[in-house]
């Protein structure tokens, strides 16, 4: 499949219209440098969801670290991330934020939405297949 379209600047103004890696679903994306913390904001339907923005940066300087394609693993928050992905990346430890990217516990994502918004940043290639979708930085 190829990569959807996206529109927007990634303002609150006007946000990403992006597509999840399956292109099954559509949401909205935004930077906000003046939260606190600096929050990038992505509306699915009713629900907001909110990572540190530093996980734009942050997700580049690992993939183009790694080199290869990396699975994304979307796991919902309460099972066990797949190692060695996007999303267990996401959640770990050992990442720059010390453990989840998320700013509000509950909710899923990391391996489903912030891959989208590189990809339309141009940092990064993402697979739309069915499933099992992987990313590389560019």
């Amino acid at each position: 499949m190829n990569a959807p379209s996206f529109e927007g600047s990634g303002t609150a103004e006007d946000p990403w219209l992006l597509f999840t890696p399956p292109g099954s679903s559509q949401f909205e994306a935004y930077r906000d440098p003046d939260a606190d913390p600096p929050a990038l904001v992505v509306h699915v339907g009713s629900t907001q969801l909110r990572y540190h923005l530093r996980c734009i940066e942050d997700l580049y300087a690992m993939l183009a670290e790694h080199g290869d394609w990396m699975a994304l693993g979307n796991a919902d928050e309460q099972k066990e991330a797949k190692p060695d992905t996007v999303e267990a990346r996401g959640r770990s430890a050992a990442n720059p934020v010390g453990g989840w990217y998320g700013l509000k516990k509950g909710l899923r994502g990391f391996g489903n939405y912030v891959p989208p918004v590189l990809e339309a940043l141009g940092l990064a290639e993402v697979e739309h297949n069915a499933r099992n979708n992987r990313m590389r930085a560019l």
